[in-house]
C-alpha cells in the first residue's frame, strides 16, 4: 500500500510522534534532559498542539485525495402491470418451485422469483472468485471511493429505498428510514473514515531474547465470504455484509431470505452500480435466494471462506454442522430476549424520554428487531408509574402502512404469539392491550398483530423466555431494587444479545448492572446505541458467537497473518543463530541442557540476580 493511500493510517502515528517530539522540545526549552523535571502542563499542551497539526495534515491530505462521489443510476424493481391482491398470501405456490413475492402489509402480489440451484450457486461463487484477486490488489483509497459513491447513491435515493423495503417487509416508511437508510449510511461513513485504521498491519511487542525482531499482524482478504441474512431489514441486512466484505478486499455472496426475495436484486444493484462506476467488476457482489433444502450447498461450499449467519438457533445448528464439513469459520447472530432495565433513580423529568425510547425500542419494525426490547424490567419503586405512562401510549398505536406499527412478515407466528399471551394471562399476567391478530379494515389480507402490553410477567412464564419478535411489550417487576435481584431477572433466559439500562449517572447500581449483564452489548440510558456507532455486534449464550461491525467485524473477515522478521538484519547482520551447544547432533545433553536453562533464566527470571545467574550458566556451558 502506498504511503499516500494510507492517509487515515498516519493519524495515530503522527499523534504518537507528536507526543515524543513534545517531550524533546519541552526538555530543550526548560534546559533539562529529564522529563521528570518538566512542568506538568508543558507536555500535555505541546502534545495537543502537535496533535492538532497532525489533524490538520490528515484533513489536508484527505482533501487532496479529492475522490468525489460518482453518481450512477440503477433500475428499480419490476412491479406487476396489474395490481393483484392475493387471497391467501404465502411465499409457496402449489405446484411450483418458484418463490411468490408479495407485500405483507396488503397482500399485493409483487412477482415470482426462481430459486437458486446448486449449479447456479456454484456459478455465482466462481464468478466472485474470478473477480476477487484484482479487487484484493486495490488500495484502501480505491475502496473508499467505491463506498463514497455508494453512500451518495443511498442519500440521493432514500425515498425509493424505503418504499421498496416497506413493500417487501411490511414496515412503515419511518421504520425503514431509521432501520434501513440511517444505519446503512452510518456503516458506510464509519468504514470510509475508520476502516483502514482497523486493517493496517498492527505492531506487536517483542521480548528480551527476541528484541532484535520486529513483529506485525497483517489483515489479508480471505477470498469469497458469504452472509446468510434475515428478512427483517432487507436493504441493510444485504448491504451491510457487502460493505464490510468489499472493504476487506473480499468478494461477497449474500443469501437473502426467501421472504424478501423481490427487493434483493434492486438492493444488490446499488452495490454493483458503485463498483461499475469506478471501473471494478460487479461480479464481486453475488446474491442468491433458495429454499432451505438448498442452503446447505452454500454453507458447506469449499469456495466460501467465511460465513455470517443471522437467524434462529435451530437453523444455526444446521448451518454450523454444514460449515464444519469444509471447516468454514462462522459468525452466528441468533436473536435475543433483550432486557431493558429501568432503575428507580430515573428522574421524574426524564421519565417521558424513557417512555418514548421504550415505545420505539419495542414496536419499531413491529418488534421484528434483533436487538428490540423484549422485556422491560423495572425496580418496584418505579414500576407503577412506568406502567401508568406506557398503557395509554400502547393503546393509542395505529396499525397499517401509514400508521404507527406496520405489518409482520407473515402470519406464521400468530398462533404461537396468541398462545404465549394466553398462557401468561392464565399464570397471572395482566393483558392491558392487544394480544391477538388483527384484521385491517383496508387491508384484510395483510399480516397484522395488535400492539400488545403484558404487565406483571414473571421469569417463569414462557413469554419471558422465548423470543417474540413481534409488537409485544412485556413489563416485569424486579424482586427488589437491589442489583442482584435485577440481574437475576435480566439474565434468566438463555439469550445474551443486547440490553439497555436506564438510571441516574450518579447511581452506583448503573455500573454494577452493566458489568453483571451476560450480553454482548449494553446501551446506557439509551436503546440500540451500540450499533448506531458501529461497535462490534453480537452476543453470547443462545444469542450466538462472533461479531460483525466495528474493527472486530472487519478483522474477522480477514486472514490474520503474523509476521516476525529481523529488525536490524539488513544493517547489522543480527539474525537468529543456533548456539554451538544446541546444534545437532548434540555433543553432550547435560551441558546443552544447562546452556538452554541459562537462556531461559536470562529471558524470564524475575530478578536481576536470576538473570545474572542465567548469563553465568550460558558462559560456563558454551
Amino acid at each position: 500500500m502506498m504511503a499516500t493511500e494510507s492517509v487515515f493510517g498516519l493519524f495515530e502515528n503522527l499523534r504518537m510522534e507528536g507526543l515524543k517530539f513534545a517531550k524533546v522540545v519541552t526538555s530543550y526549552i526548560f534546559n533539562t534532559t529529564s522529563t521528570a523535571s518538566i512542568p506538568g502542563l508543558a507536555i500535555p499542551v505541546l502534545a495537543v498542539f502537535w496533535s492538532g497539526l497532525a489533524t490538520l495534515a490528515v484533513w489536508y491530505m484527505v482533501i487532496r485525495e479529492n475522490d468525489q462521489p460518482r453518481r450512477y443510476t440503477v433500475p428499480g424493481p419490476k412491479m406487476p402491470s396489474v395490481v393483484e391482491i392475493l387471497e391467501h398470501p404465502a411465499i409457496k405456490v402449489s405446484g411450483s418451485s418458484a418463490i411468490q413475492c408479495y407485500a405483507p402489509a396488503t397482500g399485493q402480489f409483487l412477482g415470482l422469483v426462481n430459486p437458486s440451484t446448486p449449479n447456479s450457486i456454484d456459478r455465482a461463487t466462481e464468478q466472485a472468485h474470478g473477480a476477487q484477486p484484482a479487487w484484493a490488489a486495490t488500495s484502501f483509497r480505491q475502496r473508499r471511493a467505491v463506498l463514497r459513491s455508494m453512500l451518495q447513491h443511498v442519500l440521493d435515493n432514500q425515498e425509493e429505498i424505503c418504499r421498496v423495503a416497506c413493500l417487501d417487509s411490511g414496515k412503515t416508511m419511518v421504520d425503514a428510514q431509521l432501520g434501513e437508510v440511517l444505519v446503512t449510511a452510518e456503516k458506510l461513513q464509519w468504514t470510509i473514515s475508520h476502516g483502514e485504521k482497523a486493517l493496517r498491519p498492527s505492531q506487536r511487542p517483542t521480548n528480551l531474547l527476541m528484541s532484535y525482531k520486529r513483529n506485525t499482524v497483517h489483515y489479508e482478504p480471505l477470498g469469497v465470504v458469504a452472509a446468510l441474512v434475515s428478512w427483517n431489514y432487507p436493504f441493510h441486512n444485504l448491504i451491510g455484509p457487502v460493505i464490510s466484505g468489499l472493504f476487506t478486499g473480499n468478494a461477497v455472496l449474500v443469501k437473502v431470505s426467501e421472504q424478501t426475495a423481490w427487493s434483493s436484486a434492486y438492493f444488490a444493484s446499488i452495490a454493483r452500480g458503485a463498483l461499475i462506476a469506478h471501473g471494478h467488476s460487479p461480479a464481486l457482489v453475488q446474491t442468491v435466494v433458495c429454499w432451505p433444502q438448498t442452503a446447505g450447498h452454500i454453507t458447506s461450499h469449499p469456495g466460501i471462506s467465511h460465513i455470517t449467519f443471522i437467524g434462529s438457533k435451530p437453523v444455526c445448528h444446521k448451518v454450523a454442522a454444514s460449515a464444519a464439513k469444509s471447516l468454514t469459520p462462522l459468525v452466528a447472530e441468533l436473536g435475543g430476549k433483550d432486557a431493558c432495565i429501568i432503575l428507580d433513580s430515573v428522574s421524574r423529568r426524564d421519565l417521558p424520554r424513557v417512555v418514548n425510547t421504550l415505545m420505539r425500542g419495542s414496536f419499531q419494525a413491529s418488534g421484528q428487531n434483533c436487538i428490540g426490547i423484549e422485556r422491560i424490567i423495572a425496580t418496584p419503586p418505579i414500576y407503577d408509574a412506568l406502567l401508568a405512562a406506557l398503557e395509554p401510549r400502547v393503546r393509542a398505536l395505529r396499525l397499517g402502512p401509514t400508521g404507527d406499527v406496520g405489518a409482520m412478515i407473515s402470519d406464521s407466528s400468530f398462533a404461537r404469539l396468541e398462545r404465549l399471551v394466553g398462557d401468561a394471562v392464565r399464570d397471572g399476567a395482566r393483558l392491558l392491550a392487544g394480544g391477538r391478530r388483527f384484521t385491517h379494515p383496508d387491508h384484510p389480507n395483510g399480516h397484522y398483530f395488535c400492539p400488545t402490553l403484558l404487565a406483571d410477567v414473571t421469569p417463569e412464564m414462557a413469554i419471558a423466555r422465548e423470543e417474540c419478535f413481534a409488537p409485544v411489550m412485556v413489563l416485569m417487576r424486579a424482586g427488589s431494587a437491589e442489583v442482584a435481584d435485577v440481574l437475576r431477572v435480566a439474565n434468566a433466559p438463555d439469550f445474551g444479545l443486547g440490553s439497555s439500562v436506564f438510571g441516574a449517572e450518579s447511581d452506583p447500581r448503573l455500573g454494577e448492572i452493566v458489568k453483571g449483564l451476560k450480553v454482548g452489548m449494553v446501551a446506557v440510558n439509551d436503546f440500540g446505541a451500540t450499533y448506531a456507532v458501529q461497535l462490534p455486534f453480537g452476543g453470547v449464550r443462545g444469542s450466538g458467537y462472533g461479531r460483525f461491525a466495528g474493527e472486530e467485524g472487519l478483522r474477522g473477515l480477514c486472514n490474520l497473518k503474523a509476521v516476525c522478521e529481523d529488525r536490524f538484519g539488513w544493517l547489522l547482520g543480527v539474525r537468529t543463530a543456533i548456539p554451538r551447544p544446541m546444534q545437532y547432533p548434540i555433543g553432550e545433553q547435560e551441558r546443552s541442557w544447562r546452556f538452554a536453562k541459562g537462556v531461559v533464566d536470562v529471558g524470564y527470571a524475575v530478578t536481576l540476580w536470576g538473570k545474572m545467574k542465567g548469563v553465568l550458566g550460558i558462559l560456563k556451558n558454551m
